[in-house]
């Protein structure tokens, strides 16, 4: 729709970047307040947050190899292309990098695993959620063709350049599906966040809400980019939907407490 945020000679600037950048700083906004709530100090907070963000990108582009390892393999030059550097990547990889990175970052500080896992939740959502507005912009994660009266029609030659996006055909908006219901998970979360009754809770229904919504939506999804399993009988995003699904069903099912909250730290 709108690939370019504006050009002036040979530099232009992405609104796609643009709208990931925007999307990060709110989300690590949010969640470094809710951080603080749970007396979480805010500058692990931050760092937490850089360190999930930089694992992140790395992630989701070593999926995006992966999943397309047979392209790669025959034309490894493209590597390195400006539509491989550009592309956003899949989004799972950069989960499961982020999360990992995490893990081993909350450890090293002694921070409380799943109340700082819970305080980030509802920041994931909502920077998840401009994101795809970005996705939106630039073309990328598009959805298959589709007669139903909001179907969108994209007519830039650089979304087809970049993200190999067809033109001039009726397509599934699902980057805005996507966008509409991490929109609604944030503001779930936000609630949940201050009426859970464990540790964790907050980002087991995160991994349960966004695995069955993802799971779904990869059945309008037309962009070849996520892998294939068990004789295409799922792709690889919906392989990880479902263990998103499981994992987050358990920490939900948890019935232990939450431990009692040290006094919030103030804003400085």
């Amino acid at each position: 729709m709108l690939p370019q945020l504006f050009h002036i000679g040979s530099f232009w600037l992405g609104t796609y970047g643009v709208l990931v950048a925007l999307g990060v700083l709110l989300g690590l906004t949010v969640a470094a307040r809710f951080a603080r709530l749970q007396g979480v100090q805010p500058e692990d907070a931050w760092n937490l947050g850089i360190l999930a963000i930089f694992s992140a990108v790395v992630g989701a582009k070593l999926l995006l190899l992966v999943d397309d390892f047979s392209w790669y393999l025959e034309h490894p030059g493209d590597i390195f292309s400006l539509a491989t550097l550009r592309a956003g990547g899949v989004f799972y990889g950069g989960l499961i990098a982020a999360v990992a990175a995490s893990a081993w970052y909350i450890r090293r500080h002694r921070m409380p695993l799943l109340s700082t896992c819970d305080a980030f939740a509802p920041g994931i959502a909502l920077g998840h959620a401009i994101g795809r507005i970005g996705c939106f912009t630039a073309g990328c994660c598009y959805g298959k063709p589709t007669s139903l009266p909001w179907g969108v029609v994209f007519t830039n030659p650089m979304a087809r350049e970049i993200s190999g996006t067809p033109l001039g055909i009726r397509l599934h908006p699902t980057q805005l599906y996507e966008s509409g219901i991490e929109f609604a998970n944030f503001l779930i979360l936000v609630w949940l966040i201050k009426h859970k009754r464990s540790d964790g809770q907050v980002i087991g229904a995160y991994m349960f809400l966004y695995g069955v919504a993802r799971y779904f939506l990869e059945f309008l999804r037309d962009d070849p980019e996520r892998g294939s399993l068990f004789g295409n009988a799922l792709t690889g995003t919906q392989f990880i939907s479902i263990l998103l699904v499981i994992a987050g069903g358990a920490l939900w099912m948890r019935r232990k407490k939450a431990a009692p909250r040290a006094a919030a730290i103030p804003a400085r």
